[in-house]
């Protein structure tokens, strides 16, 4: 199973709980501005991430159909083993057993090779996407000091505010930013 991609979300998994904590220890009179950013609707409408979205995809695909293949492989060791069994001498039986073994441990050897932890899917993923993150992530941080705001909070994680003001929603901001525009109808 490929790992999920990492998203602006991940990198910033902490973040928000960490900005909140903060919030709540600061003096009840203090002012303090915070907004959100929805990096799903920023990502989505930068052609670079989804140019790499879709070559992480095709490489996905085919890494999968190529343990597919070997699957394929070695589930036909294992019937022809299995349909003449009785014909082989222990020798030779313990011989078929030996490769299909092996073949077992090549499936899961590429498995871990293309989807691992550390993985080439995982690597792959690291290349393309870290320098869209790091736009964005500026991007944010040139927002926010130009509007002045305290916090912004992505509400697209896993941390689900109950209300958002949607005026302090500076997503499209982000996107011209990023010199990216837009022309949103509804939110």
């Amino acid at each position: 199973m490929p790992r999920p991609m990492p998203t602006i979300m991940d990198t910033l998994r902490f973040l928000p709980a960490l900005l909140l904590v903060l919030a709540l220890a600061a003096p009840a009179a203090a002012q303090q501005r915070i907004a959100y950013l929805d990096s799903e609707y920023v990502l989505e409408r930068i052609t670079e991430y989804r140019t790499a979205q879709a070559a992480l995809d095709r490489l996905a695909q085919q890494w999968q159909n190529e343990l597919a293949a070997l699957r394929q492989e070695a589930d036909a060791l294992e019937l022809d083993f299995e349909a003449r069994e009785l014909l082989y001498t222990e020798e030779e039986r313990q011989r078929q057993r030996d490769a299909i073994a092996a073949k077992e441990q090549e499936i899961e050897s590429r498995r871990l090779q293309r989807f691992g932890p550390d993985g080439e899917l995982f690597r792959e993923q690291q290349r393309l996407m870290r320098p869209i993150q790091e736009r964005i992530l500026e991007a944010v941080k040139e927002v926010a000091e130009a509007e002045n705001y305290d916090y912004v909070f992505d509400k697209s994680g896993e941390y689900l505010f109950l209300y958002l003001r949607p005026q302090l929603d500076i997503s499209d901001l982000v996107l011209d930013e990023l010199g990216i525009e837009v022309g949103r109808a509804g939110g």
